[in-house]
């Protein structure tokens, strides 16, 4: 379930809202074990949901690095290369 969480920081151009809060669902419904929660814990999902989104960005605002932003390209092509040698395709 958590394969779909990528390093969102320190990219160029940075990491979108949209990226922020896909990430945050993928962490909350990992810990919780619910892919999608019953109305009873829906509010309480949506809230720990939007919470992780907001720490996440409130620390991207204010981590620093001295490291050159990753290229997004040039990661996704990494990516590929490694699920080729895993999987045996091309």
């Amino acid at each position: 379930m958590c394969r779909n969480i990528k390093t969102l920081f320190n990219f160029d151009p940075p990491a979108t809202d949209e990226e922020i809060h896909a990430a945050a669902i993928q962490y909350v419904r990992k810990i919780t074990g619910y892919n999608k929660p019953s109305k009873a814990n829906e509010e309480a999902f949506n809230h720990a949901v939007n919470e992780v989104a907001m720490i996440t960005k409130n620390l991207f605002d204010i981590m620093e690095t001295s490291a050159e932003p990753r290229n997004r390209e040039v990661e996704a092509e990494r990516a590929r290369v490694r699920s080729a040698k895993r999987f045996g395709t091309s």
